[in-house]
């Protein structure tokens, strides 16, 4: 690429072949670690008959799991610290709405008290997951508000 007798003239083109590489590689990376980072809690959750509602955004999932340790989202707090939590997380949402994922093995007095350390967060809407009875719906689970 040099023109006339200049040899030591240098080529001032980038070559982006090997940038277009390594954003490829870390492309197909990303796309095979991101499902597996997924994590949740898990929770046999009770069947019920009702519809699914409609969702727009993303919900506030409170989780009381089988060792009767209590969640909201992925992160566990403790029954006395609930309604604090709650009102921070709450602070700066339009509605106060919360839905509870309970495994069915647990005491109902649990999840009662739960309820009520909901309630004097000043939860306005507190909506009940549970899992379809039919077995059509096998994928989603169904949120029921009460």
């Amino acid at each position: 690429m040099t023109l006339g007798g200049n040899h030591d003239r240098l080529m001032s083109d980038i070559n982006v072949t090997p940038f277009v590489d390594v954003m490829l590689v870390l492309l197909v990376i990303f796309m095979v670690t991101a499902p597996m980072m997924i994590q949740g809690v898990n929770v046999t959750l009770p069947e019920a008959t009702a519809e699914p509602l409609p969702s727009e955004q993303e919900q506030l999932i409170l989780t009381i799991d089988r060792d009767h340790r209590i969640f909201i989202n992925d992160f566990e707090v403790t029954l006395d610290g609930l309604p604090e939590k709650l009102l921070t997380i709450l602070q700066g949402r339009p509605e106060r709405e919360v839905y509870l994922k309970a495994d069915k093995e647990i005491s109902y007095g649990l999840v009662v008290q739960v309820m009520s350390a909901v309630k004097d967060a000043g939860v306005e809407k507190l909506g009940m997951v549970t899992n379809p009875s039919t077995s059509e719906e096998k994928n989603s689970g169904s949120k029921v508000k009460s």
